[in-house]
């Protein structure tokens, strides 16, 4: 459920917000155009937004400029504190992950940014037809995060990165459970949801995901 990386955000949270500005080379193209990335996922929430590790809120802070009404879902206490202390007490955070939370009220968008590559396919598959259960028709699915479109475009990634002597990251692509397009738009098709995909940068795509029935 992600949780074997909490410790990793523990140590995170206090630089987190330096790091996706992009001055790190090795991560420079994971982050390119992060302000827009949030601002895209934004502009698609519809109602009660439930945001997943939802880090240091800067998702967040854009949903509540929006006037959506939003409950953070973080397993991170540190993140939960800078976040709490960024949006000065105006959103909900929980303690929770993708697939453990308590119970909401009424949500109508699941969000997430830069997150869901911590659970595994399996879980991933249950997150999505949890998500289905509890989704109103209309309601969605936006979640922006490193995927790609075959296994070959992914192996591609990580021998790249270890050609640039970008180690860390070739260690993060070969650690975390990065999947492809077609896995996704599977599992989101089989719960109920018509998807599509939107390339951000050379490794965000942006998911939607629209229950129809």
């Amino acid at each position: 459920m992600g949780r074997e990386f909490l410790e990793l955000f523990e140590v995170w949270a206090d630089t987190y917000d330096q790091t996706v500005d992009g001055h790190d080379r090795e991560y420079e193209e994971v982050f390119n155009g992060y302000e827009t990335i949030l601002d895209k996922v934004a502009a698609k929430a519809i109602g009660h937004v439930v945001e997943f590790g939802l880090g240091t809120g800067n998702l967040t802070t854009r949903l509540l400029a929006l006037g959506h009404r939003v409950t953070g879902i973080e397993p991170s206490p540190a993140m939960r504190q800078i976040a709490d202390d960024k949006l000065g007490g105006r959103v909900s955070i929980l303690d929770g992950d993708f697939l453990q939370f308590p119970e909401l009220e009424q949500p109508v968008s699941f969000v997430s940014t830069y997150a869901f590559h911590h659970l595994t396919d399996l879980e991933k598959q249950e997150a999505i037809a949890l998500y289905g259960k509890i989704l109103p028709v209309g309601g969605k699915i936006v979640f922006a995060d490193t995927m790609y479109v075959s296994e070959e475009a992914y192996n591609s990634a990580i021998n790249e990165a270890k050609s640039k002597g970008f180690h860390n990251l070739a260690a993060d692509l070969e650690r975390e459970y990065y999947t492809t397009i077609p896995v996704l738009q599977r599992m989101l098709e089989e719960n109920g949801f018509h998807s599509s995909f939107t390339k951000c940068n050379e490794f965000v795509w942006l998911m939607e995901g629209i229950k129809n029935e």
